[in-house]
This record gives structure tokens, sequence and C-alpha cells, in this order.
């Protein structure tokens, strides 16, 4: 009886060490498998050209080779900045109001709604979707639009430095070396604008002031048009616009009458988008700022000014008219 009860004891050890090796046979087919799997994948996005990148939300995004029909919603400077045309561009009050600065590029460019509505993106067919913000894809949003075309957030944030976004767009369009160039083209410009502009107006303050709907609006001194003057350029900022600009993280903030007062700018460049004669240009606290009364008004049409906006076609452009307004 004894003898028996050990044998059968053998049996089963010996059956256990059969079954181990048979699940770490399994397992060794398994990782064997899923390394074979990824190979495979890698192999697969090699010879379609395809790239799998992961974007500014921690989204895996497989990239198109070729991407012809890219939407790239208020992106579409870097667009043009690396010789790419989007399938639409971005606009507002059904499609009346674009970015006019652009338009030498993109003037034959279909429009679409600004908060890209899915069926107005789904109708241009589009291959690639370049996002803005994370926040232009929350909520469910961000698996709509995958749905669509492969989906790709650039930045994280509401406003991004605008150098980080540009190299992300053209990594993903496989355009780094295009991005270089145009980079260095760009701190080139702002070095030699910096000098000229200090031997031409010194220490003096400038300010960017935009006039719509009869009400004034002065840029962050950190963000569009005012990383441009005091962040590049490093030009005076006045006490006033970086009062502002710490009680705001807008781009462009609504200045009040009583503070209007009290704006010490040397130099104004005014976007006017309310046109000639506007009311607010004749009141008397607008002219009594010490800009105004010496005549140091540079006005450009709010609505074709690149002044608005950011990155380097618009900052480019921006630095064109601080060399016509106050350098030549």
């Amino acid at each position: 009886m004894r003898i028996t009860k050990w044998f059968y004891i053998a049996i089963a050890l010996f059956g256990l060490i059969l079954f181990a090796s048979a699940c770490s046979g399994d397992e060794s087919t398994d990782e064997q498998e899923d390394t074979s799997s990824d190979d495979t994948t890698e192999e697969t996005e090699e010879a379609s050209g395809e790239r799998t990148v992961t974007d500014a939300a921690g989204n895996e995004v497989t990239i198109p080779a070729d991407p012809q029909n890219i939407i790239a919603s208020y992106l579409e400077d870097y667009l043009v900045a690396l010789d790419v045309t989007p399938a639409a561009q971005w606009s507002v009050q059904n499609g009346e109001t674009v970015q006019g600065y652009l338009q030498d590029s993109l003037g034959d460019v279909p429009t679409v709604p600004y908060d890209l509505p899915l069926e107005s993106v789904a109708s241009f067919e589009p291959d690639l979707l370049l996002m803005d913000s994370a926040g232009m894809v929350e909520g469910n949003k961000y698996e709509q639009y995958s749905r669509i075309a492969p989906t790709y957030v650039v930045g994280e944030a509401q406003n991004n430095d605008w150098r980080d976004e540009f190299n992300r767009v053209a990594e993903v369009l496989g355009k780094q070396d295009e991005a270089e160039q145009v980079l260095e083209d760009y701190e080139q410009k702002v070095e030699e604008t910096k000098s000229a502009l200090k031997e031409s107006i010194g220490d003096e303050s400038i300010a960017a002031v935009w006039l719509t709907g009869g009400t004034f609006y002065v840029v962050n001194d950190q963000l569009s048009s005012g990383d441009v003057l005091y962040n590049d350029l490093e030009v005076t900022a006045p006490n006033v616009v970086k009062e502002i600009a710490n009680n705001s993280e807008a781009n462009w903030s609504e200045i009040s009458l009583e503070k209007l007062a009290q704006l010490d700018a040397d130099h104004i460049f005014l976007l006017n988008g309310d046109g000639e004669g506007a009311d607010m240009l004749q009141d008397d606290i607008w002219q009594n700022i010490p800009a105004v009364e010496n005549g140091n008004v540079y006005e450009y049409d709010s609505n074709d000014s690149s002044w608005l906006y950011t990155g380097p076609v618009a900052n480019t452009q921006m630095l064109d008219d601080i060399k016509e307004s106050l350098i030549e």
C-alpha cells in the first residue's frame, strides 16, 4: 500500500513538471509571437512610409507617409512657412473672416469653421488633422476626430511657445530641415532688426493696441506680437501693458478708458478694425496719449495685419512693419 501511494505521488509530480514545462513553452511562444508582431508592424510602417508618433496629449498617432489633405485650424502659419497648403483654412463668421496676412498663400483655399464641426471636417476627406491644443479635443472629441483621420495634438495648453509648436508640426510632416532653416532666418532677422531699432529709438517704449467694436485691447507682453516686441526685440514695455498682462492669460486684453489714459507709450502700433475716422480715435483720452500727441502711431488694418497672430510668417511680417515704421 505504501509503495502504491508513493508511486502515484511520483506520477503526479512528474505530471506537474511536464505541465510547467508546457506553460513555459507557451509563454516563450507568446513572447516570440508578440515580438514578431511588433517587428511586423515596424516593417509594415517602414514599407508604407507611415510613422507612429506620440502627440502632446500622449496619444500614439500613425502619420501617413505623405499627407495631402491636412486640416490644421489656426496652425496654418506653420504650414505656409513649410510650403504646405492645407485642405481648408481657419475662419469665423461663416468664412467671412480669415487670417488676412496669409491670403497671398491661401487665397484659393476653402474655409472651415474655427471650431471644426465634425461634418465640415469630414467633407474635406482629410488624411491628417493637426489640433492646436488639447482643449480642442476635450471629452470624446478626440475619438470622433480620429474616426475621420489620424489626429495629432500639437500643444498641451491654450498658449504654447510658437517655436516648440512649429518644430512639432515640422516633425510630424518630416520637414525638420526646412523648419531649422526657417528659424535660422527668423533669428537672424530679429538680431538685425533689434540692432537697428536700438539705434533708431533707443529705450523708448512701444505698445500694440487693437481697436475693434469700439473697444481697445492691448497685447499681452508674453504672447502674440507682445512676444516679438518685448522678448525677441527686447523693446521697453509700458507699465500699463505689463500690469494688464499680469492679470490676464489672453493674447489681447481689454483696456479700460481709465487705463488707456495712463498708457505712457512713446510709440503705438494700432491695429484698427473699426476703420478710418472711428469715434474712439477722436476721443480726448486717446488724443492725449504721448504717442498720439507726437504723431508716433503706425496704423494697420487688423483684418489684413499679422499682429493679431503668431508664427514664423506672422512674426516676420511684424518685423517688416517695425522696420518700415521705425527704422527706414
